[in-house]
């Protein structure tokens, strides 16, 4: 249970005095829905408002924060003109302007021959001085407070920086004192404050070197949820280990007949992945490996012979996609090779319903049929193995820790591989996947040409247009891609239909279209028809990212290709060159380009290592972005910057590491300490796998 010192920071940010259900949803928008949440939401800049001059001196353009004399009001006559107010000082003369102003609010605050404290931006209008709506109007007694450096925060349509700096402030009033749970000799050796005042530090700063993620402040905040992140995964990693696996150790037979009817070789780091993924299956405890491997590199059939290792010692194995596209992908090129060698495999997907749901699931309670290939349906209550040995997981940033767990439950001490076409940075790769062991494929299979990667403006659209044709007469398929952005799905649909319009306007039935929201029968015709059929031009969203395969697409086209991040264009990118045939992959970009995308349309015409191109995608976007962690269940970092703070990651790491040798129950009072961060950064989870608290 959550112990009792955090109980103020876990209630909802509604709670907070002044914060409504309306300012509450503001909030839960951009910083999240409890107190908490408010803590981790840092400033991105600064209002100097120390800046005190008099009238004659004030300099335009200024933030500024003023003593002057109200002198006179002049209300206009009607609503649509500025109300004015008349100020001076012992060196001259400005004015306040106010729009749709209220006179009663302004008679109140700025009265008649009073002195009041002004804070605005200094303008000049003709040859007067005014401040048009100050920020703040406060009395004498406020002139200390008001005269100070302002934090500005990360906003979100709807939400003022007034009301949510205020709920902030009341969210700091509520922190506790904690213990210490950083190791003394890393706090002493980098001058760490406590935690309590760096987080208000944090919130309180001085200049803009305090915005720096590498001031002392931050990085103490950022190496508080680095640790927390490093513990969890070593205690999750451990309890996985704990569950007794089995033996899974076959006699080869299916795997060398398999290899026979195979039309290539094995590249030599499938073969090495392979001998590490058969000694894991052949140790008593529990296989969690992750098989990182580039498009293309042959995830599929290294996940194919581990299942025969299972299958050969009379266990079955499944394999789960995150969407019902790849589950088919899977199966149109695993089914094949299952049938060569006599086993029968089923396809379960959401879509499956009545009778022939009922026979699949026969099929594998029964142990009739040996591989299970499906979509999240796998999950489900009613479907139960006979005898499941392994699981892989394809793609597994779109699945969580926990779904690992309950496919892991439908068999005994089940194995678990796990596949990713995404290339991960060494850093990311510790903060997301640092409960695993890791096996990389580095090669593309034998007789792959490099997809050559053109940039092109989008003023050159048309010229696009006519070369796709050209393309298709000499037989070519090609993918055109349009972005679809979260926030603006509608927009970007509609930007793939008119596309879609366009082009099939200029060559009619040859065109198709694909998007997220079209039914997975939909889906499933028109990727039927683009892969064996009449359709050669196929207009996408990117719902073809991952997994989709046909090996006659030579050509990709990527619209607004600046608007995608480095990872996806590369995973777009590997939906071509998939045979021996020359492919070509268009890059449209629309003017003027960020310094950012520049680099990265360089980057992708420059290199095909998609290690290569991952790391460079970290550093030039930051993890938040990197992969799409928001929708990924990738952790992101509210503190840590995982491209600046890539040290302390590693000093993180070796802390808990150690920390958790001497102390695996955390029952010391540093251990009792770290309970509480974990507590506090959401990691509940892995407390859990402790023995007692």
């Amino acid at each position: 249970m959550r112990p009792e010192i955090l109980f103020s920071l876990f209630k909802p940010v509604t709670s907070l005095k002044g914060v409504g259900p309306r300012i509450g949803n503001f909030i839960e928008t951009v910083a999240g829905a409890n107190i908490v949440d408010l803590c981790w939401h840092l400033p991105s800049g600064i209002i100097d408002r120390r800046y005190s001059p008099k009238i004659a001196e004030a300099e335009s353009g200024s933030i500024a924060t003023m003593i002057l004399n109200i002198d006179r009001h002049n209300k206009p006559p009607n609503k649509r003109m500025p109300y004015k107010i008349f100020c001076s000082d012992d060196t001259g003369k400005m004015s306040l302007v106010f729009f749709h102003a209220h006179s009663d609010y302004l008679l109140k605050n700025l009265p008649e021959g009073e002195t009041r404290v002004v804070s605005g931006k200094i303008e000049r209008f003709g040859n007067e001085l005014q401040i048009t709506h100050p920020d703040h109007i406060g009395t004498l007694d406020e002139l200390e407070q008001l005269k100070s450096v302002e934090p500005v925060y990360p906003l979100t349509a709807g939400l003022g920086l007034k009301p949510l700096s205020k709920a902030i402030s009341a969210a700091l009033e509520l922190l506790p004192e904690l213990g210490e749970w950083i190791n003394p000799n890393l706090v002493k050796s980098k001058k760490w404050p406590v935690w309590h005042e760096a987080l208000k530090a944090a919130h309180h700063p001085d200049d803009d070197d305090a915005l720096n993620p590498l001031s002392s402040v931050r990085c103490r905040l950022a190496y508080d949820e680095l640790l927390a992140n490093q513990v969890a995964l070593a205690l999750m990693r451990r309890s996985m280990r704990k569950i007794k696996g089995r033996v899974l150790k076959g006699d080869g037979g299916l795997r060398k007949q398999t290899e026979t009817t195979l039309s290539f070789q094995l590249t030599a780091s499938q073969r090495s992945s392979l001998a590490e993924i058969y000694t894991d299956m052949e140790t008593p405890s529990r296989m969690l490996r992750l098989l990182q491997g580039d498009v293309g590199s042959g995830k599929t059939i290294v996940a194919f012979l581990a299942m025969l290792n299972a299958i050969e010692t009379g266990a079955q194995a499944a394999i789960m996609a995150p969407t019902e596209i790849l589950a088919r992908q899977h199966f149109a090129t695993i089914e094949p090779l299952a049938a060569a060698v006599g086993l029968e495999v089923v396809l379960l997907t959401g879509r499956d319903k009545g009778k022939k749901r009922e026979t699949y699931l026969l099929a594998l309670s029964s142990g009739v049929a040996k591989i299970a290939i499906g979509t999240h349906a796998l999950f489900q209550n009613d479907v139960e193995f006979h005898d499941l040995g392994v699981a892989v997981i394809d793609e597994q940033h779109r699945f969580g820790v926990h779904q690992r767990l309950t496919l892991a439950s439908k068999g005994q001490g089940v194995d678990i591989l796990v596949m990713t076409a995404t290339p991960i940075p060494r850093t990311l790769m510790l903060t997301a996947y640092g409960d695993m062991d890791v096996s990389r494929l580095t090669e593309k299979p034998a007789g792959r040409k490099p997809v050559e990667t053109v940039t092109i403006p989008a003023e050159r659209l048309d010229e696009v247009v006519g070369a796709v044709g050209r393309s298709m007469n000499s037989g070519a398929k090609i993918y055109w891609v349009c972005p679809l952005v979260e926030e603006s799905q509608k927009i970007d649909l509609a930007a793939a239909e008119d596309r879609f319009d366009q082009l099939k306007f200029i060559y009619g039935d040859r065109v198709g279209l694909v998007h997220g929201r079209m039914k997975g029968k939909e889906k499933d015709e028109v990727m039927a028809a683009f892969s064996g059929g009449n359709v050669e031009i196929l207009v996408a969203t990117t719902v073809i990212e991952v997994g989709v395969d046909v090996p006659d697409a030579t050509v990709m086209v990527i619209e607004h290709a600046e608007r995608f991040g480095l990872a996806q264009l590369h995973q777009l990118r590997g939906r071509i060159g998939r045979s021996d045939k020359a492919s070509t992959c268009l890059l449209i970009y629309s003017s003027p380009l960020t310094q950012t995308a520049h680099d990265r349309l360089a980057i992708m015409r420059d290199s095909d290592d998609g290690f290569r191109i991952a790391e460079e995608d970290l550093r030039l976007r930051g993890a938040g972005e990197l992969l799409g962690t928001r929708q990924s269940g990738l952790p992101e970092g509210r503190l840590a910057d995982l491209v600046q703070h890539a040290d302390l990651l590693s000093v993180a790491r070796d802390d808990a590491s150690v920390f958790l040798s001497n102390d695996p129950e955390l029952q010391t009072p540093r251990g009792q300490q770290i309970r509480t961060l974990l507590y506090l950064f959401n990691r509940d989870a892995a407390v859990l796998n402790l023995r007692s608290g």
